[in-house]
């Protein structure tokens, strides 16, 4: 199904307002309009700057052949690894495509209630279910695509059941879309192999019947992201993500990239925002979430919140943010190696430290389980929460986010560059206490703060074991005398007490 113009500004709804005035966040009786002007007047919500802590679930049928992201493009890809596994294991893209592997996504043993329970003892303030991938499969009871989860696959509203989940636990709920990039992401699954045996025999995707899936004149091996898609699937983007917003609702949502689409995308943020404050009677609690701005806008303009992948900031921001990251792939992997606890953990403190949010995605597999290693992070991040919480969430960032390395410059795909030493320090603070994080055991047994050289300091507390510290005040900063042996694994709080 296709929009004209005229169907699709009738869709646009609350978001086809003047734009004379520009609107201000939050206030009650106010539209946003689909206009940079009008959208830039946007702040987070206190909930999400509360946060700090989210998880992910990226879940479809990329998880059947347990090969990580991306599958169902690269196999594709003659030569790729996952193209060569794939041919191994199910046959040739001419004759076993990507609409085969959707039969076999089937979720058997999927538990949201369960899931859910284990990422909010983690820690999780809020949730994010992945709505489709640049797969193109819906996994919601879509209106306008029937590649959905409803119909195919496991047959179950995914993103409903994941959000009814969310809520009992207490968490907010987010969704991500991935569309905008399908139409040329897909457009490998046209092409052929070059060379051996089925030289010249064009995959699946040339087959017109599924149209729907592989979308259509898209023949092409680059992935320019949303550069040349033609307009009618910009109209198609509009539709299908406006279905989801309209029937779940979530808190959050994130666009895998910039906001897409020009006016499109505007008409759906603001659409996004306007139906939030609709429904909670004047007040705007919605977050979108884009990795870039390419419509005209910076994000220290507001608009939304900047997300980073697999990145961190080398200094505090005046807007929240957030680092999205995963365990592992985003899709499930067999046989790759996890981030640990202590790493998951220090990346949270420092992101936090300054002015972030992280999003950690945890693959789930193709019945709808965590592996056991995954389980154990989770439960080992939630010990570690659950003890030093207090100094992570609903707090800000202090006058510094701390000493040490900075890390690497600002920008995605920068994590794992660093590894800290018990020289880097991050801070919070929260209710006139400040947090110092040691982001490793210092075998001298003392901690050097060299950001504190001034004002006046009442008490010092290790929130592990409750012990309260000797501390000197030094011209070089405080010394701060730490018990014998090291208390707790990952990284150690302290409380600060005082007037600093």
């Amino acid at each position: 199904m296709r929009l004209n113009r005229r169907e699709f500004v009738g869709l646009a709804g609350a978001a086809a307002v003047s734009s004379a005035v520009p609107a201000r966040a939050g206030a009650s009786g106010v539209s946003f309009a689909p206009e940079l002007d009008s959208l830039k007047a946007y702040r987070a919500p206190d909930w999400f700057r509360d946060a700090k802590l989210g998880f992910w679930a990226c879940w479809g049928p990329e998880a059947v052949p347990e090969m990580g992201d991306w599958y169902a493009r690269n196999m594709y890809i003659q030569d790729h690894p996952q193209y060569e596994d794939h041919l191994k294991r199910y046959g040739h893209p001419s004759k076993f495509g990507y609409k085969d592997l959707v039969p076999l996504w089937r979720g058997e043993n999927w538990n949201p209630d369960r899931l859910m329970g284990l990422y909010k003892k983690a820690g999780a303030k809020y949730f994010c279910a992945i709505a489709q991938h640049h797969d193109n499969i819906d996994c919601w009871n879509s209106r306008f695509h029937r590649w959905n989860s409803v119909k195919m696959g496991p047959r179950r509203d995914v993103i409903g059941e994941w959000r009814d989940a969310a809520r009992k636990h207490g968490l907010r709920f987010g969704v991500t879309e991935h569309l905008g990039a399908s139409w040329n992401w897909f457009g490998v699954s046209k092409l052929a192999d070059a060379t051996g045996p089925l030289a010249g025999v064009p995959y699946d995707g040339v087959n017109p019947k599924f149209d729907e899936l592989y979308h259509t004149g898209n023949a092409h091996l680059d992935c320019p992201w949303y550069r040349n898609t033609p307009e009618s699937f910009q109209m198609e983007w509009f539709k299908r993500i406006k279905d989801l917003v309209d029937s779940y609702q979530p808190d959050l949502l994130y666009s895998d990239g910039s906001l897409p689409f020009g006016r499109h995308g505007r008409e759906l943020l603001a659409h996004f925002y306007n139906a939030n404050i609709h429904r909670l009677g004047g007040r705007l609690e919605a977050v979108y979430n884009c990795k870039n701005n390419n419509d005209g806008g910076q994000f220290a303009d507001g608009m939304c919140v900047q997300d980073i992948e697999r990145g961190i900031q080398d200094g505090i921001k005046p807007l929240p943010w957030q680092t999205d990251t995963c365990v592992g792939d985003w899709y499930y992997k067999r046989d790759i190696q996890y981030k640990t606890p202590t790493t998951v953990i220090q990346m949270l403190i420092d992101i936090v430290s300054k002015n972030g949010n992280l999003l950690l995605n945890f693959p789930v597999r193709a019945d709808g389980t965590l592996d056991a290693q995954e389980e154990d992070i989770l439960a080992r991040i939630g010990d570690w929460t659950a003890i030093n919480g207090e100094a992570i969430y609903g707090t800000r960032p202090w006058r510094v986010y701390g000493e040490g390395s900075a890390g690497p410059s600002s920008g995605n795909f920068n994590e794992g560059k660093i590894r800290y030493t018990s020289d880097d320090i991050r801070f919070t603070t929260k209710d006139g206490q400040l947090f110092a994080f040691a982001l490793a055991w210092p075998t001298s047994g003392k901690l050097l703060l060299r950001s504190i050289t001034s004002g006046q300091v009442h008490t010092v507390q290790m929130l592990q074991t409750g012990e309260m510290l000797k501390w000197e005040q030094q011209p070089e900063g405080l010394s701060i005398q730490l018990p014998a042996q090291p208390a707790g694994e990952h990284a150690f709080v302290l409380r600060i007490q005082g007037n600093v």
